[in-house]
């Protein structure tokens, strides 16, 4: 089963994260996860749009904007955030 999660999480790589409300943040760049439980922790973005630029969204150490994995609710040919949970 854990070689299943690590199959997906690959796959939601490059994929575009939106809002319930179809509002586009960017794309998933990459993804955070804690490797002694395997908790994903957070959708690192890459391209953001001015939105998500403009939204008071954590960053990593290298700079660049973070989404609580938290915040997930869908991954499919969008990963769809909600934005109650990240704003």
């Amino acid at each position: 089963m854990v070689e299943d999660d690590k199959k997906y999480s690959r796959q939601i790589i490059g994929k575009t994260v939106v809002t319930k409300s179809g509002k586009k943040f960017g794309e998933v760049g990459n993804i955070s996860f804690d490797a002694r439980t395997g908790e994903l922790i957070q959708i690192i973005l890459k391209n953001p749009t001015p939105l998500a630029t403009s939204a008071d969204l954590e960053k990593d150490q290298k700079g660049s904007l973070t989404i609580p994995y938290s915040a997930v609710i869908a991954a499919g040919d969008f990963v769809v955030v909600s934005e109650e949970d990240i704003i």
